[in-house]
């Protein structure tokens, strides 16, 4: 059996229950890339595509697994597909300025922290509340089995992880207080619909999203007060 194919067939069983190997990879890669990411390492980033790939693969369910019987082993759901897909295109484009900032100051982090302005802010709003809608429509259109509050949970956990990503590429404070909200809906969500090691991830994130945030709110006051 080759590597690859091992990845895509994995899975520990648990009674009825089975986890994908490659789900969880892809999370201890993600708690990877936290870590790296609130130390300010452009690192955070390829390691975090690693592992949003990974786990697109494991939400379109069973298409990628030759060892699935039936799609009810592990359900599509578009929406966190569609995020970690979403998460690979944006990651690319963090991973592009942080390695920029690094290189034209090496001896300096990739990247400052600061707290969005006030024109930045009446900018993103609506627009974040434009996404959310049209990506809520998009999901129905596509068939997302999970209607009710799991539709508007996962489509929220879509635009969220987007909104927190793309802030973390531009060195805002914000985007912890983001991952944040994404987190407290993101461990139920995922337990429900079978996701344990994603779940779980979660629920380990807020620590080490609160403890970001803490060090990125200080990392910002000092270099704000160095510069003035």
């Amino acid at each position: 059996m080759s590597v690859i194919k091992w990845l895509f067939d994995s899975q520990i069983h648990f009674g009825s229950k089975s986890i994908l190997i490659r789900e969880i990879i892809g999370g201890v890669l993600g708690l990877a890339s936290a870590v790296l990411g609130m130390r300010r390492k452009v690192s955070a980033w390829p390691v975090g595509i690693l592992g949003d790939g990974l786990l697109f693969t494991v939400f379109c369910g069973a298409i990628f697994s030759s060892s699935l019987s039936k799609a009810s082993d592990h359900p599509a759901l578009y929406g966190q597909a569609g995020r970690n897909l979403l998460l690979v295109v944006v990651s690319v484009y963090g991973w592009i300025i942080w390695a920029r900032n690094k290189n034209a100051n090496i001896t300096k982090p990739a990247v400052s922290p600061r707290w969005t302005t006030t024109r930045e802010r009446l900018i993103l709003v609506p627009v974040v509340v434009a996404s959310y809608f049209i990506f809520l429509e998009l999901f129905k259109i596509l068939g997302e089995r999970y209607y009710g509050q799991w539709l508007y949970v996962d489509t929220w956990i879509f635009t969220g992880t987007a909104l927190a990503t793309f802030a973390m590429s531009r060195g805002w404070v914000e985007f912890w207080l983001v991952w944040v909200a994404v987190d407290i809906v993101g461990v139920p969500f995922a337990l429900v619909h079978g996701n344990y090691p994603t779940g779980i991830l979660y629920a380990i994130y807020a620590p080490f999203v609160i403890w970001g945030f803490i060090s990125w709110l200080k990392i910002s006051k000092s270099e704000k007060a160095v510069n003035a």
